[in-house]
């Protein structure tokens, strides 16, 4: 079955994003955007306004896309173990194998370059930034508080942060990659992220 064909729509903002992730959004110009799609500037304007709704868009089909992953990874990690912590270290370990099958360098975080310059944007795109990472925390969390009624924890520990500590992890090592150019650091802080679970709930 063929692929379907990139819209010229998807072409802008495909490159566009890519700009972004390498110079920021105030170092993205409109000019960059269109010669790296290969389209006109009437394209653009004709299905964007400006490069500031080009921008929201942007980080609204990120954030949707993000949601999308985590889920599919919960329900295949839930699809693989009845058991809360089985469920949740698979879950870890599928991320880790996805970052390590990266054939190139992982591209970047979207959010994190919009929050770089977050004086660029209004609220309502920053609201979309801190929504997904709510819904993070929040489905992480769940999963935690379950394992902790079947396995108490060897340790005092605040769930709400050790959610969030996996998005701390996937952000941090984004960076620390990038910056020492080392693809493996991120699957390597996702290992030490697996193993700590199993240090902190396992009965043994």
């Amino acid at each position: 079955m063929n692929k379907k064909p990139t819209t010229t729509r998807t072409k802008i903002m495909d490159a566009a994003q890519s700009i972004i992730l390498d110079h920021g959004f105030g170092g993205t110009t409109v000019d960059a955007i269109i010669e790296q799609a290969g389209v006109s500037k009437g394209a653009f304007f004709h299905y964007f306004s400006s490069k500031a709704e080009l921008g929201k868009m942007l980080v609204q089909r990120y954030a949707d896309e993000d949601a999308e992953h985590l889920e599919q990874t919960l329900v295949k990690a839930e699809g693989l173990s009845d058991d809360p912590l089985q469920q949740m270290l698979i879950f870890v370990k599928l991320f880790e194998q996805e970052i390590k099958s990266l054939e190139e360098p992982f591209p970047g975080c979207l959010f994190a370059s919009y929050l770089q310059q977050s004086e660029l944007f209004d609220h309502n795109i920053l609201d979309i930034i801190r929504e997904s990472m709510l819904l993070w925390r929040t489905r992480v969390l769940d999963k935690l508080q379950k394992i902790e009624q079947k396995y108490p924890p060897r340790r005092d520990v605040d769930l709400e942060s050790l959610a969030d500590m996996l998005m701390v992890i996937f952000e941090g090592s984004f960076v620390l990659s990038q910056s020492l150019n080392e693809n493996k650091i991120i699957a390597q802080q996702l290992l030490n992220y697996h193993r700590y679970l199993q240090l902190l709930f396992s009965k043994d």
